[in-house]
């Protein structure tokens, strides 16, 4: 019996289902509310780990075309302190664990390796109601309906699909990212550029960081994290509504002693601020099954930046097509048995996205930064 499949997200998590079910001969529909793949930039770099996201690569079908996206030595790790200091230098092994690759270019070699039509774009999300028997209705804001046999909420943070199971709803974690970018960094900024050095760049005291990662052709990604509460983040934010300059000096004034190579990649960013307040889902996040709809990504474990959330909702996508694929005539079977693995394993990743946000931003950053990356890593403790 053919079973009408509806993904509403084409992020990572939404398009790594839809292709491991056109590779095991299902179709399927994702539907996504950007008007096309181009309608906005798709992130930095992302560290894809050989037990999680690189099996669901394999699963569809794509590692070998996604090795020739990663960025050498993209998997270089530094930390320092507040004056520049060098505490940590780990450089990339080879080993290919966790290699870097930009966002943009994996999520557009999913959408190559989907049939032609399989992404609807332009198509955002209005309403959804449950027919019976596990089928809902779907409406979206261009005009278009479709009946759905299976629901996927593949949609994000503020899933429109989650509400169908859960009543759960994103919080604030009290940490904020502040993005900036320098280009032609070993040329136009060459000390903060030897600074951050090849691969990730970690720098921090308690409540405060510098992150940033080296891109390919010479752009270094700098994401600022403060621990602030929201009232000083919206104050921030309206700052840079009237004058970027000073939001970036306002940023940069937390971060007072700071050597210049580090506040310069706040003061020196050369594009509009970015401020992420982070949010986050309960780490123990789940639902009650409920016929014909379920979760993937950050739609059913939102949670703090630690390198896991691609990794994750690539993993949900290919887990689910494969259950589908293994029942095929037991929908509501498949989705039993998808949510069986992604409750343990998302609570486990929630739990240890706070811990690593803790050593970054703790009371004993930098150093307990150092000896996360140093365990990470079986190396023993740098002293």
């Amino acid at each position: 019996m053919t079973r009408t499949i509806a993904i509403v997200g084409a992020g990572l998590g939404g398009l790594m289902l839809a292709r491991v079910l056109h590779v095991h001969g299902i179709a399927a529909t994702v539907y996504e509310a950007e008007a096309s793949p181009m309608a906005r930039t798709q992130g930095g770099m992302l560290d894809i780990h050989d037990d999680s996201g690189q099996l669901a690569l394999k699963a569809a079908r794509l590692h070998e075309a996604f090795v020739r996206l990663i960025h050498p030595g993209g998997q270089a790790s530094r930390v320092l302190d507040a004056q520049g200091r060098v505490l940590l230098d780990q450089a990339d092994d080879g080993t290919g664990g966790r290699p870097e690759v930009r966002r943009g270019e994996l999520r557009a070699l999913l959408l190559a390796s989907l049939p032609a039509g399989a992404v609807r774009w332009g198509c955002k999300l209005t309403s959804v109601e449950a027919l019976g028997d596990g089928r809902h209705a779907l409406s979206f804001k261009n005009g278009e309906a479709v009946t759905a046999d299976l629901l996927v909420g593949a949609d994000g943070a503020w899933s429109k699909v989650r509400p169908l199971l859960s009543d759960a709803k994103p919080a604030y974690v009290g940490t904020t990212f502040i993005e900036t970018f320098l280009s032609d960094a070993d040329t136009r900024h060459p000390a903060s550029a030897e600074a951050v050095g090849g691969g990730a760049f970690f720098a921090m005291t308690p409540g405060r960081g510098i992150f940033a990662h080296r891109e390919p052709d010479g752009v270094i990604h700098t994401y600022v994290a403060l621990r602030q509460p929201m009232a000083w983040v919206e104050a921030a934010i309206a700052t840079g509504e009237r004058d970027q300059a000073a939001a970036l000096a306002q940023v940069a004034a937390e971060f007072p002693g700071w050597a210049p190579a580090l506040t310069a990649l706040i003061t020196e960013g050369e594009t509009a601020a970015v401020f992420r307040p982070i949010h986050a889902l309960p780490a123990t996040h789940r639902w009650p099954r409920v016929p014909g709809v379920t979760l993937i990504g950050d739609a059913a474990h939102l949670m703090a930046p630690a390198g896991d959330g691609a990794n994750l909702a690539m993993v949900d996508g290919a887990e689910l097509a494969e259950a589908i694929a293994a029942s095929p005539g037991d929908l509501e079977a498949a989705l039993q048995a998808y949510e069986d693995r992604v409750f343990p394993r998302s609570a486990a990743a929630a739990t240890g996205a706070v811990e690593v946000l803790d050593a970054c931003l703790g009371a004993e950053a930098p150093q307990s930064l150092v000896r996360f990356l140093d365990s990470a890593m079986g190396m023993p403790p740098q002293t």
